[in-house]
């Protein structure tokens, strides 16, 4: 199936890109929370564990903001959709300036913070994926390449803001640059609206059609796709939480020295997302998930029994970064080849909530059974099972499609509309 821009004279994809990345940095900015917890503590006397809630409420916002993004979208439309919420965003983050109990916290940047976050993320990563078909995972890559480019440039930025003017002050210059940021991207952002037409030919073997949610979710494959992402989220997202510890306890790295794999973390995260979306769009996206998937259980049983020193575990951190990074970006791609692109919004963000159940999974195990090694061996059996899944799995009514095509030239093509309103 062919997608191409109505007027192509009039709308330049590239100028869309640009808002998009600008846009997604924007929202990557949420993953430096890590460096607000103990300065949070020690100013209003909190809880180190209490305030590290934060950033789990944030998640859990973002990917349930995901269920209702594309009805919301639908509504308004992209742009300002994308405008509200960098708005609503930047405006948490600005309060978030003025709290002064845990509860006000939860709200501001846990729940409001998350909420326009996910908004706009599920909205502009899908439009843009419709913008261009014949690059679904290189597309997908810088999109989401760029949510992570966002946090680790922020990490810096964020850190000397706490150091120069304090914590509260650096929520108040945080949330203003995002605001701006965000509001800025959404300027150069159209919308692609997808149409049903006869065309002629298809670039890739898909489904043949676009899913309703409900359609979606009668077939099997939907429940398939969301236990794969829940396990790739699971081990990414654990890992990311208490990399640092590892390090200390497993590895017997001084505090110092292990801190340096929460940097290399996010390199190695940003760089599965561009290496890997790229390649999905040329080996297949599956091959690169079930690769990933493998690659990821094998690091989590070195990490569990493999004796770790410096190298070792520097080894298992960066390819476990590496292919959760790739598994995040390739996942918008696979849900538009499968379900179709008409209601990729509104699809992925029933597949998405894989990732807010993932990023709580890995804590409440460890939480559950008090240590890394249970919760890795869970991680690593789940890892192996998404791997046989990967393997075996086909788009829905693949087979019904392709014997359809050899028997009729009628079929169908999406075409990206924008709205310039």
């Amino acid at each position: 199936m062919r997608t191409q821009p109505a007027a192509p004279t009039q709308v330049n994809r590239w100028m869309i890109v640009l808002g998009t990345i600008i846009v997604q940095m924007g929202l990557g900015t949420i993953y430096t929370w890590s460096l607000f917890n103990q300065p949070l503590a020690d100013k209003f006397g909190w809880g180190l564990s209490s305030v590290s809630i934060t950033f789990s409420i944030t998640s859990f916002a973002l990917a349930f903001a995901t269920l209702f993004a594309g009805k919301i979208q639908d509504r308004i439309g992209i742009r300002r959709l994308t405008m509200i919420a960098g708005a609503v965003l930047g405006a948490g983050l600005i309060a978030s300036s003025q709290v002064s109990s845990l509860w006000m916290l939860y709200l501001l940047a846990g729940v409001v913070v998350g909420f326009a976050d996910g908004t706009a993320y599920i909205t502009s990563l899908s439009n843009l994926i419709k913008w261009f078909p014949e690059r679904k995972g290189l597309i997908s890559g810088i999109s989401v390449g760029a949510f992570g480019t966002g946090s680790l440039i922020f990490k810096y930025i964020n850190a000397n803001f706490i150091n120069t003017m304090g914590v509260s002050s650096a929520f108040l210059v945080w949330g203003m640059i995002v605001m701006v940021m965000v509001i800025a991207g959404s300027f150069l952002i159209k919308e692609a609206v997808i149409t049903e037409t006869s065309a002629t030919a298809n670039t890739q073997l898909q489904s043949g059609r676009n899913y309703t949610v409900k359609e979606m979710l009668r077939t099997k494959e939907a429940y398939m796709l969301f236990l794969i992402l829940f396990t790739a989220c699971m081990s990414g997202l654990y890992l990311i939480g208490i990399v640092k510890d590892i390090g200390v306890q497993l590895a017997g790295l001084d505090v110092s020295t292990a801190a340096n794999a929460v940097a290399m973390v996010a390199i190695f995260n940003t760089a599965g997302r561009i290496i890997l979306g790229a390649l999905s769009d040329k080996v297949g996206r599956m091959k690169v998930v079930a690769g990933a998937l493998l690659a990821t259980a094998l690091s989590v049983m070195s990490l569990n029994f493999v004796p770790l020193n410096l190298s070792t575990f520097f080894i298992c951190v960066a390819v476990i970064a590496f292919c959760f990074g790739g598994n995040i970006t390739v996942f918008p791609a696979i849900v538009a080849d499968y379900f179709g692109l008409k209601n990729q919004s509104k699809n992925y963000g029933i597949i998405y909530q894989g990732f807010g159940l993932g990023a709580l999974a890995g804590s409440f195990l460890s939480a559950l059974f008090g240590g890394f090694h249970i919760t890795f061996t869970v991680i690593a059996v789940l890892c192996m099972l998404s791997f046989v899944i990967a393997i075996f799995i086909s788009v829905p009514g693949q087979r019904n499609t392709s014997t359809k095509n050899q028997e009729s030239k009628q079929e169908v093509v999406l075409k990206p509309h924008y709205n310039v309103g």
